[in-house]
Order: structure tokens, then sequence, then C-alpha cells
């Protein structure tokens, strides 16, 4: 009723002349007059308490991962360490494969090192929330010991030769089976009806494809999951996972996830849902995190891409990225270079996502680097708190892709190039944001069309082509070693001094005249006194351009992204100037300078983050830099540095004198 009250003040009279058994015209009037600004900003005020904490507050987030030894610690000295942090958000263990507090819910295993009478997490929800911290329980629903299999086998995955998934003595659970769909209800319900936490989180969410150690375990083949697949699909089950069974477990693991979100808003209105999935989730979790085994180079934008994807997918939740510090499972108490610590810290903050921090165990950690690192950051966040909530992208460039060499291309050259952009992986924007350039990394799909009849510029940069009509296309080659020839260096005045352009992968063949850049086809590549003599020229357009579309039919993104090319990227920064001619950001600052816009509470937020410490697998401290200049389209009469390295702000331009680690330009 409030909300309708409001709006109606907003848009006319009428609620003013009911209330007030219809007076004067005049005093209507004046009475309107006073009633609209008091309920725009109430409507504010709904607006925001409307939303959850998570949207609401500044977050820095601290997950400790506890074993189940740690259930003997103590609670008291965690919370200290926490609060010593400044952090606001302790995630914490709290039940599934181990609970952290008395349970009495049938096949719910305490640890075995929680003290008698002891109540580890409720010790620790009642300190942290003395001290105003938030608490978000953790559980792991994905296994759990024994006695329950014993006691109802059908409630767990079944490999197709008929025997469980066993690591490390527990038992792997299926998503289709009753322990998620019936059991693991009963224990979240206690949970919840015991302690006011502020939120749950799920680690491991459904049926895992491979266990800790990297062994694939195949599909569930349970007599519910034969069931259920027999009734939707009419068939059994595969041997190797396809299309239909990816949608089948994906059915399934939303179906749950539902019902838990369900339970945790009926049981606490106020408290968050967490995990790995995206749909019916509060926040989209995600993690930046290294394998030993994780193929080079190293993405330096691990934070930056996965909160500018979430935030920008899904503005209406919040951006969780985990910033883990170990190196990979076997290694979970040595902790990857203290720079790229700070660096994900400051990507997740200036893409308008969480601060977060993770150990495993509790904050007492044999390499204390990565904490000592996170902590002053963390401190400092809190000093400055009024800046990291409510944070949305000002970007006029929107980037899609699914996250491949491709994507990962782009993504640098949009970075590097100092263009503010959005990443998204849905088309919810359409007709609800406006953007001046779409760059499409891997793919155009048909939902595209209703932009670009609107007008809308688009940019595409791969070899496979578009789901609507660009230009007519004759094949697709799967592997070119070739070059791209520059016909028209006018047309690329960045390419001056460049004839020929790497080419190596896939590449579309169009119908059409002449291009300003052209294929060169492969060529004899040796002995040298071979090397291509026998070059062809030809017409096969390499770029094509019609109406507010440019497809480039070749792969620049990976090739970008695996090499560097100075070439490549002259090449982007011509197309782009000639499809977005007015830039919303220029800066003379070294590529290594990441820059995000944002808009906070009616003011804009210019963030800078010094990359120039990452190189090759090393994370360093940053080489500062400086003076650095930049011009942001908009009109604005002052402008503060927060970090400390000081600004001017002189004819519409911002010059930093210099840039350290981070700094952050608050303009008005």
């Amino acid at each position: 009723m409030i909300r309708v009250w409001i709006t109606a003040v907003l848009s006319n009279t009428d609620v003013v002349n009911r209330s007030a058994a219809n007076p004067p015209a005049a005093r209507r009037r004046s009475w309107g007059r006073w009633l609209r600004p008091v309920a725009a900003a109430l409507l504010t005020i709904h607006a925001a308490a409307a939303q959850g904490w998570w949207m609401r507050e500044p977050i820095r987030w601290v997950q400790t991962n506890f074993r189940q030894t740690d259930a003997g610690g103590d609670p008291a000295e965690l919370v200290r360490q926490v609060a010593e942090m400044r952090a606001n958000v302790l995630h914490a263990g709290m039940g599934g494969i181990a609970a952290y507090y008395p349970t009495a819910v049938a096949f719910h295993y305490p640890s075995p090192d929680l003290p008698p009478g002891r109540d580890f997490f409720g010790d620790l929800l009642r300190g942290a929330h003395a001290r105003h911290i938030r608490v978000v329980g953790r559980y792991d629903l994905s296994k759990t010991r024994k006695p329950a299999y014993d006691a109802h086998p059908e409630w767990f995955f079944r490999q197709k030769n008929g025997e469980p998934v066993v690591y490390n003595g527990l038992y792997s659970t299926c998503i289709n089976g009753g322990y998620y769909r019936d059991q693991a209800m009963k224990i979240l319900a206690e949970g919840l009806d015991r302690y006011d936490v502020d939120g749950l989180f799920f680690n491991m969410f459904g049926n895992q494809s491979s266990d800790y150690s990297g062994r694939p375990v195949g599909l569930c083949h349970c007599d519910e999951c034969r069931r259920r697949y027999r009734a939707q699909y009419h068939k059994e089950l595969p041997d190797a996972p396809d299309a239909d069974y990816r949608r089948f477990m994906a059915g399934a693991t939303r179906e749950v996830a539902a019902a838990i979100g369900d339970l945790i808003h009926r049981k606490r209105p106020d408290a968050g849902y967490f995990n790995y999935l995206q749909e019916t989730t509060d926040g989209i979790m995600s993690e930046s995190n290294t394998a030993v085994a994780r193929p080079l180079p190293l993405w330096p934008y691990s934070a930056s891409e996965n909160v500018n994807r979430a935030r920008n997918s899904q503005p209406g939740k919040m951006a969780i990225n985990l910033n883990m510090q170990f190196v990979d499972y076997a290694w979970r108490f040595a902790t990857v270079p203290a720079g790229e610590i700070a660096l994900r810290c400051w990507q997740n903050l200036a893409h308008g996502g969480a601060l977060t921090f993770e150990v495993n165990g509790t904050l007492d950690q044999q390499d204390r680097q990565a904490r000592e690192t996170a902590k002053p950051i963390f401190r400092w966040s809190a000093d400055h708190e009024e800046y990291y909530a409510g944070q949305g992208s000002a970007a006029r460039v929107l980037l899609l892709g699914a996250g491949g060499d491709s994507f990962r291309g782009m993504f640098r050259l949009l970075t590097e190039e100092h263009i503010p952009f959005a990443v998204s992986d849905n088309f919810d924007w359409i007709g609800k944001r406006e953007f001046d350039l779409v760059v499409a990394a891997d793919r155009a799909p048909a939902a595209l069309k209703p932009y670009i009849d609107r007008g809308g510029k688009l940019l595409i940069a791969t070899a496979t082509p578009p789901e609507f009509e660009v230009a007519p296309v004759t094949r697709t080659i799967a592997d070119v070693k070739g070059y791209v020839r520059v016909r028209d260096h006018a047309a690329f005045p960045s390419l001056k001094d460049t004839d020929l352009l790497m080419l190596n992968g896939p590449f579309t063949g169009i119908a059409g005249t002449a291009a300003g850049l052209t294929l060169i086809p492969p060529s004899m590549i040796g002995p040298p006194e071979f090397i291509h003599i026998d070059m062809k020229e030809t017409d096969t357009p390499a770029i094509v351009e019609r109406g507010s579309v440019t497809w480039l039919p070749w792969n620049l993104g990976g090739l970008y992204y695996r090499h560097s090319l100075p070439a490549h990227a002259a090449l982007f920064r011509d197309v782009v100037a000639r499809l977005q001619p007015k830039r919303q950001l220029t800066t003379d600052a070294h590529p290594l300078v990441e820059m995000t816009l944002m808009r906070q509470n009616g003011r804009t937020l210019l963030h800078l983050i010094n990359v120039s410490g990452q190189s090759q697998t090393g994370y360093f401290a940053p080489v500062p830099m400086g003076p650095i200049h930049v011009r942001i389209a908009g009109a604005y009469t002052s402008a503060t540095a927060v970090r400390g390295s000081g600004v001017t702000f002189h004819e519409g331009e911002l010059t930093i004198p210099r840039l350290a680690d981070y700094e952050l330009i608050v303009l008005r």
C-alpha cells in the first residue's frame, strides 16, 4: 500500500484530493508540490529497503572453509581477527559434511572434534553479530558419511557399475535422491530455525563429474535418475553427457535450488541465498583461483571478468567473486603471490562487486602473506565504504562472449585501449539500456537483430557466421595459416607501417567486392629461398561493413590473446574508432592501467588499477606510473582522489600525478 500511495502522488493528485476531503484547488496544488518530493524520497527509501542487505551495503566478505578439526577452536578469536581486518561479512562453515553445532537431525553429523555441549557455530554467530558482522553459513550437501549410505543407498550417486562414489570415506549424494530433496530440507530447517543467519551458501551443489583428485566418476545411474530421465526423454541414460542429459541435470539442479531458496526465504526473509548458480539465488558467486595444470597464459583479469559479467548480466544481484588464496587442491596451505591477491581485491571493488578474501581453515594460516596483503585493503575500503555500495556500470560499450580465447582477447583489447565496457551473457539489456557499440567476440546470435534494426552499432569478430543476414557466406575454412592484406591504409591509419597481418585459425569467405582488408591464403614457408614466393592476392574480404554492422570473419580476439601483436591491436583501434568516433574516455595511460567508469548516487567514479606487476607466471608490486591524463565525456565541475595520489582538474582534463596500485577518482 505504501508503494501504491507514493506512486499515485508522483503521478497525479488524486490521492491528495481523496485524503483531504476535496479541499479547494489552490490548496490541493500546494499540497501536491510538497508531497511529491517527499513521496519521491520515500520511494527511494522503500526501494532500497526492498533490496537485500547484500545490495544495500558495502560488502567486505571473508570466507573461512573450516576443517572439521576447527570445531574445537576458539570462535571468539576468529571473530576478533575478522573484526580487526574490518570485514563485515563472515562466511563460515555451518553444516552438511560436518555440523559445527549440536544437530538433532538424523543423518546429519556433528564434527567429531566438536566438544560435548559446545555450539561452535552459535558462539561464532553471536560474537560476530555483537560486532555488527553478518554471518553467512556454509553447507556442503554433496557428500555425507557411511551410516547414511548404509541406511539409504537410494539417496546416493551410483556409477554405471553400480558402485557409489567414495572420497576420503565420504559418499556422494545425488541431486535427484532423497537426501537432497527431503533430508537436506530437514537439516536446513533446523539450522534456519535455530540461528539468525544473514545468509546461506552451498558448496559443490549438485552432481559432480569428478572427485577432488580429478578422477572422472561418470553419470549417476541411481534408480531415481534413471526413472526421471526415462519419464522426460523416453529413453535410457546415455553413456556420456549429451545435450539432453545436460538439460536434465540442469533442470534437476535448478529445481532443488529453488526449493532450498524458498525454504530460506520463508524461514529467514532477510537472509541471502548464495551458491554458484545464477537462477533463484540472491548473489552470483564465482571464484578467482589457480590450478597447476591450467593452461598458460595466466588470466590477470579473472576478477574483473567475473564481477563485470555478473553485475551487468543480472544487475539486481550482487557479484561475490571469491579471492582464493591457495595454489591448488593439493596445496591448500600454500598461498598465491601477494600481488595477485591485491589485484583481485581492487578489481572486485572497481567493477562494483564485493571485496572478498578466502582461506582454508581459520585465519591462523601457516603462510600469512595473503592475509597480510588483504588486511590493509579491507581496512582502507572500510574507511571509504561510502563509495562501494550501489555502484553501476556507466560504460557505453558492451562485450558479449562465453569466456574463451576470442573473448579474452577482446576483453584485453578494450581494457588496454581504455574503453569502458560492460560484459553480459544475456540479452535482457535490449530495449532497457543504451550502448554506443556492442562487440560480439565468439558469436552473433539472432537475439541481436532488434538492436541492429534500431540502428545499434555492432562489431562481430569471429569466423562463426552471424545468425542473421550480414553478407552472403561462401564457406568457412577451419584453419588458415595466411595473412590479411591492408589495402586501404587511409581507412586504417594505425596500420600505416603494416601491410600484412598474421592470420591463423578459422576464416569465413564472404561473397562481395574487394574491401579494405582482404585474404592472403597460405603459401610456401620454406626453405628461406622459397618463402612466400608463390603468395597470391585475392579479393576475398577480411572485413565487411554493412550499415551499422562491421564483421571481421576471423578470430582477431583469439590471435591477440595468444600473441599480443601490435598490428592486431592497431586494427581493433581503427575499427572501433569508425564505429564509435566519440570516445567516452580518452587517456595517455599505459595499456596496463585498467580503468572502470561507474555511477553511484548521482556521481561518477573512475577506478584506476595498476596491472603492471603481472608478468608471465608472476605477480609483483606494480611499477608506479604517472602523470596520467584522462578526459571523460560529460559535464563535471570537480574531481577528488580518494586513495591519496592527488588529482588536478583543469578544462575537463584530469591529471593523476602518480598511480601506485589503485586510485579512485570521484567526479561531480
